[in-house]
């Protein structure tokens, strides 16, 4: 059968699986350490695809530094505090949950960089979106065994600013590097992740890497099934005009995430993070509806 019928379900699989990944990870390093040797191992896999298969570089200056610039924001900034709240005790479901308000953040901010009116779906969705990330989060933040509020308040937080970051990252990227050769591009956008989480790394961190077996299946994962394997994917469905269909799936995201986390960790699946589940999947699909729409009409 054809690969085409399975690939936007298997990007959304892989995507998913970032946020168990980077929870199991945090039991054998500290996140802007594996984040450095993830990202420093991918540009270079990147770097070698590109070799061997022959693709264009950028011919300006400007351009490198863009993507450059947008990988600072697409990866390093945002899986580095991701990665950060989730080894600071923000559960891997719900953090997948918060992942959800990246196109509810980008539709919200697109009036003011492209400006592009929202519609009042799309108004509602926006509002159903933070409504169920606030569902899903209550226990967390309730939680009589967390004496300290802003214990739990600071890692959700840090995993709300780096959805932000990624928002930025993407309206970034569609402004400047429309045009390009998406392999060469992913090499520079890795370095530039590098150039953040290097430094946070020396900074703050004993550069702990236990080097088990478990540190080195998390990070092959990491490398060849999310970077390398989730942006092959990508570029397949760009190929063959069907992103409309993975971004449809990636309603699915959430309760995968949070399904996931259940199996691997046993967190609970909990009745605010259904409802909250459901009421964000909603709101989602209210803000890209006619975006999803248009992109089904033009394929």
């Amino acid at each position: 059968m054809s690969i085409d019928r399975f690939a936007p379900a298997v990007f959304v699989f892989l995507w998913s699986t970032g946020w168990v990944v980077a929870k199991y990870a945090a039991l054998h390093s500290e996140p802007f350490t594996f984040l450095s040797i993830r990202y420093a191992l991918s540009a270079v896999a990147f770097l070698a695809l590109c070799v061997v298969m022959r693709a264009q570089w950028p011919k300006s200056r400007a351009t490198w530094l863009r993507a450059v610039y947008s990988g600072f924001f697409l990866h390093g900034f945002y899986l580095a505090g991701l990665w950060w709240a989730i080894a600071n005790g923000v559960p891997a479901g719900i953090s997948g949950i918060i992942a959800a308000l990246q196109p509810l953040l980008t539709a919200m901010a697109a009036p003011f960089f492209v400006g592009e009116r929202l519609q009042k779906a799309q108004q509602l969705g926006l509002a159903l979106g933070f409504t169920g990330i606030a569902v899903a989060i209550s226990p967390k933040l309730l939680d009589p065994a967390t004496a300290d509020l802003a214990h739990a308040a600071l890692p959700l937080a840090i995993n709300l600013i780096a959805m932000g970051s990624v928002t930025y990252g993407t309206l970034y990227q569609k402004k400047h590097l429309q045009s390009g050769d998406l392999r060469t591009i992913a090499t520079l956008q890795y370095i530039g992740a590098l150039i953040l989480t290097l430094p946070l790394s020396l900074i703050f961190e004993r550069q702990h890497f236990d080097g088990s077996a478990q540190a080195y299946g998390a990070l092959i994962w990491s490398v060849f099934g999310l970077s390398m394997g989730g942006v092959g994917l990508l570029l397949h469905l760009i190929h063959r005009g069907q992103v409309s269909r993975a971004a449809s799936l990636i309603y699915l995201m959430p309760p995968t995430v949070a399904f996931e986390a259940f199996v691997a960790f046993g967190e609970p699946l909990t009745l605010p993070l259904v409802i909250g589940t459901v009421i964000v999947v909603v709101g989602v699909y209210l803000t890209n509806r006619r975006v999803v729409q248009q992109a089904q009409a033009s394929v």
